[in-house]
């Protein structure tokens, strides 16, 4: 079966991780036909285990071989593709669009956060299919209230955001 593992930590200070170093502990800890998609901690593979077998195995590997505490999360290649097909938002090249894999449950607290903070005009957070899915002009990630509230220490273990092209380039692997 094909997944997606993302990780999440990818450019934590000290870790230093070339994707290509990724791939090959991907390829150690037994997995096949593994890639990597951008720098951003995003890696198609197959394997017959289950996701909570994959990700045990795989936090492991990347824990160990990196000296760090890796965290990520595994969807099949179904699920991954949920995330392209249920966007509730119309592609508009001022905007980014921006899906959040993550915990169950991780999307309702998310969206309390969002309509708890302070929206631009063109911010939009919505939830589609159990995938919280966020809206915000280019340039305005970092700087919007939603924003720096994904920084918060107690929400950074719950999930990892990923802009929707790459669940594009994600699908073209597969």
């Amino acid at each position: 079966m094909k997944y997606c593992a993302f990780l999440r930590g990818v450019n934590v200070k000290g870790t230093n991780m070339k994707m290509a170093d990724v791939c090959q502990v991907f390829k150690d800890a037994g997995m096949k036909e593994v890639s990597s998609i951008l720098a951003s901690g995003n890696i198609v593979f197959s394997s017959d285990k289950s996701v909570d077998d994959l990700k045990k195995i795989l936090e492991k590997a990347m824990s160990e071989y990196f000296s760090y505490e890796a965290f990520l999360f595994v969807k099949s290649q179904e699920e991954t593709e949920m995330f392209w097909n249920s966007i509730p938002f119309e592609k508009n090249e001022n905007l980014h669009i921006y899906a959040f894999v993550g915990m169950s449950g991780v999307e309702n607290t998310l969206m309390e956060e969002f309509q708890k903070a302070t929206q631009t005009e063109d911010e939009k957070a919505e939830i589609v299919n159990d995938i919280f899915y966020w809206q915000v002009s280019k340039g305005n990630t970092l700087d919007s209230t939603f924003g720096k509230v994904l920084g918060k220490k107690s929400l950074k273990d719950q999930f990892t955001s990923r802009n929707t092209n790459t669940f594009e380039k994600i699908l073209k692997k597969f």
